[in-house]
C-alpha cells in the first residue's frame, strides 16, 4: 500500500469519526431537557401547578425548566398571532377557558390536537366523565380539558343586605332597580361567572334559540340593557368583583360553583354569603382546556404531550379538587373526593353546599356557546351593554 493510499484511508477514518462524533452530539443535544412555557388565562393554574410540577420532578431527563406566567384571557390571542406572525414561539402550552379556546379556535392559532395526534393519545375521550366528555367537543380537536365544572349561572349574595333574593330575571331587576349600584358582574369575555351569567340567560328567559347569541337572544339583550342602568360599572375580571362583594360594596353579584366556594374559603368574602338559582335554570356547564399555539418545536411537542397525558391520570386529577375553585374539577372518570389531598377535602366540608347536589341532579344541563358563537356574544355585550362602564 502506498504512503498516499494510506493517508487517504486514514483520512476517511478520521471523517467517519468524526461524523458518528456529530451524530452522537446531534441526538444528545436533540434529548437534552427542554423549558417549557406555560401561560394561564383562566385561573386553572391553581388546579393543575403541582401536577406540572410532579412531571417535572418525574422526568427531569425530559423537562429541564417549567416557567408559569398568568395574563388576560382577552389579550392572550393577539399576543400569540404577532408572535406566530414574527416566526417566535415563546408560549408553548395554554391554560384556557371557553374564552380564549373559542378565540384562538377561530384566529387559527391552535395546534389541531384529535385526529391529527390521534396516536399521541391513546384512549383519551374514553377517560372523560360523561359532563367533561361533551365538554371536550367544544375543543373541536383544538385542546384537552383538564378540569371540569357544572358552573351555574348563580346569585351569591350578603343575606344581611337581602333578605328575600330574587328567583327570577324580572325579580333580579326589580331588585337591582330598588338597590342601585349594589349589584356588578365581571366583563363576560374576561370572567367565568360573567359568560355564565351571560349563556344561561337565554335559558331562563326563554329565548328562540339559546345557542344564537345574535338572532335568537332577542330576551336577552333587552334584559342586560335594562339592567345595565343600575349597575355601576363592569369589572375586567372576577376577583375584583369577589373583592367587592367581600368588604361590602356590593350586596350581590352572579357566581358559578367555584367562585362561590374558593373565595369563601380564602376569606375574601365572608363565610356566611349564601347562593341562590333561578326557578327554571338550566346549568351551563365549563371546562378548562390544554391548548398548544402554532410554531412550537417538535422537541418540545414530543415533551408537551406526554405532559399533557400525565395531567389526565388520577393523582393529577384529583388535585383538581383544590379549594373548591373549579368545583368539582376532575374531568375524568371515576375521581372521588376521597383522593383529593386532605386539605382540599376539610375545605368543600366546610364551604361547600349541600343543596349543590340536589340542584345538579334536578336542573338540565347545556353546553356553553360554540367558539364562533361566544365571540360574537362577547362582542355584542362589549358594544352594546359594557361599551361605557367597563374598566
Amino acid at each position: 500500500m502506498t504512503v498516499s493510499h494510506r493517508l487517504s484511508l486514514k483520512l476517511v477514518s478520521v471523517c467517519l469519526a468524526a461524523s458518528a462524533a456529530f451524530a452522537f452530539a446531534s441526538a444528545a443535544h436533540a434529548a437534552d431537557p427542554v423549558t417549557i412555557n406555560i401561560v394561564d388565562v383562566a385561573g386553572d393554574l391553581q388546579l393543575t401547578q403541582k401536577g406540572f410540577e410532579a412531571f417535572k420532578a418525574k422526568y427531569p431527563n425530559l423537562v429541564a425548566n417549567l416557567t408559569f406566567t398568568n395574563a388576560p384571557a382577552p389579550q392572550l390571542p393577539g399576543k400569540i398571532k404577532a408572535m406566530q406572525g414574527a416566526g417566535r414561539s415563546d408560549i408553548d402550552l395554554v391554560l384556557t377557558g371557553t374564552d380564549a379556546l373559542a378565540a384562538g379556535i377561530e384566529q387559527n392559532l391552535w395546534i389541531k390536537l384529535l385526529p391529527d395526534n390521534a396516536a399521541q393519545f391513546p384512549g383519551v375521550l374514553d377517560k372523560y366523565a360523561p359532563g367533561p366528555r361533551k365538554m371536550q367537543d367544544l375543543a373541536q380537536g383544538y385542546g384537552l380539558t383538564v378540569a371540569y365544572m357544572p358552573a351555574g349561572p348563580l346569585l351569591e349574595y350578603n343575606p344581611a343586605k337581602v333578605s328575600d333574593p330574587p328567583k327570577t330575571p324580572e325579580q333580579l331587576l326589580q331588585w337591582c332597580k330598588a338597590h342601585p349600584d349594589k349589584l356588578i358582574y365581571a366583563r363576560p369575555a374576561n370572567s367565568g361567572p360573567g359568560r355564565t351569567f351571560l349563556m344561561g340567560l337565554p335559558y331562563v328567559l326563554g329565548d328562540k334559540d339559546p345557542q344564537d347569541p345574535i338572532h335568537g337572544w332577542d330576551k336577552t339583550w333587552a334584559f342586560l340593557k335594562q339592567l345595565n342602568e343600575c349597575i355601576p360599572y363592569y369589572p375586567g375580571g372576577t376577583s375584583a368583583v369577589m373583592k367587592e362583594l367581600g368588604e361590602g360594596t356590593r350586596d350581590m353579584t352572579v357566581t358559578v360553583t367555584g367562585w362561590d366556594i374558593n373565595p369563601r374559603a380564602l376569606g375574601i368574602v365572608p363565610a356566611e354569603f349564601r347562593v341562590q338559582a333561578f326557578d327554571n335554570m338550566t346549568w351551563v356547564n365549563d371546562a378548562h382546556y390544554m391548548v398548544i399555539p402554532k410554531g412550537v418545536p417538535k422537541e418540545k411537542l414530543d415533551v408537551i404531550y406526554k405532559m399533557m397525558n400525565f395531567m389526565l391520570e388520577p393523582a393529577q386529577q384529583a388535585m383538581t379538587y383544590d379549594d373548591g375553585y373549579f368545583y368539582p374539577g376532575p374531568a375524568i372518570k371515576g375521581v372521588s373526593v376521597e383522593q383529593a389531598p386532605a386539605h382540599s377535602q376539610e375545605v368543600l366540608k366546610k364551604y361547600g353546599r349541600p343543596e349543590y347536589a340536589k340542584l345538579l341532579a334536578d336542573r338540565p344541563h347545556a353546553l356553553p356557546l360554540n367558539a364562533s358563537a361566544m365571540v360574537a356574544a362577547f362582542k355584542k355585550w362589549d358594544a352594546e351593554v359594557g361599551a361605557q362602564k367597563t374598566k
